[in-house]
Order: structure tokens, then C-alpha cells, then sequence
């Protein structure tokens, strides 16, 4: 089971099965990030991290603070696909992180996709 990114009407495999999409916030300027994990049930969010607070980022009662991040489990089904849309007014593209926390690559969604602006983007499991 693995992720493919499907976008104006393409189909792009991403060759992994567990991803962080990471992205700025556009008030805030506060990094987020959700690791995703690609399963028979669908698209499993694993883990939220926020670096910061505010303007609608506020972490749950639950979320842990580890000095860097606050961290917590959303505790929500597995999902068929999450739609990314891609308005031009954060900051910066989503970035897509593969290959875990000791040597992740992070890149911009742009530079998987054949049309580097299309919008919206939908994260599925593969067929």
C-alpha cells in the first residue's frame, strides 16, 4: 500500500507508504506538520505537531509540549483521501516529507506534480 497524489488529471505514485505533509501557517507564520500513514483502510493521520499557538492553532487539552512542538493524536477514522487545496495564500507550497525522522526529505507539492499549480490535490491510497 502506498500514496499517490492524484491532481489535474494525473495520477502521481509517491513510492511510500508513510508521509508528513508539513506547511506554514498564514497568519501565524507557525510551522505545521501531520504524519499520515497509507493503509487497506485508507489514509491513517497518525500525529499533529504544532510549533506554536494562535489564530486558530491551538492544540487540544490533550496535546503534549516536548520543548519544540506540541503534539497530539486527532483520534479520527481512517479516511478515503484528503483534499489539499492550494490557494496561494499561505506561505509557500504543502511540503511533502518522505523517508521518517532520520533523513526525511521535505519538497513542494509542486515538484511531484505534472502541472506544478494544480489545485485542488487529493492524498489517496493507491489502486
Amino acid at each position: 500500500m502506498e500514496f499517490c497524489l492524484l491532481a489535474a488529471g494525473a495520477t502521481v505514485r509517491l513510492g511510500t507508504m508513510a508521509l508528513t505533509l508539513a506547511w506554514t501557517h498564514s497568519i501565524e507564520k507557525i510551522r505545521w506538520e501531520e504524519d499520515y500513514r497509507a493503509t487497506p483502510a485508507g489514509v491513517v493521520l497518525l500525529e499533529d505537531r504544532i510549533q506554536g499557538t494562535g489564530a486558530g492553532m491551538e492544540p487540544p487539552s490533550d496535546a503534549k509540549f516536548d520543548g519544540k512542538w506540541w503534539r497530539y493524536n486527532p483520534h479520527v477514522a481512517p479516511l478515503p483521501q484528503v483534499i489539499l487545496r492550494r490557494s496561494g495564500m499561505t506561505v509557500g507550497d504543502w511540503q511533502v516529507c518522505i523517508g521518517g525522522a532520520n533523513g526525511q526529505t521535505c519538497k513542494p507539492m509542486g515538484d511531484y506534480l505534472p502541472d506544478p499549480k494544480a489545485d485542488p490535490v487529493t492524498l489517496t491510497t493507491c489502486p
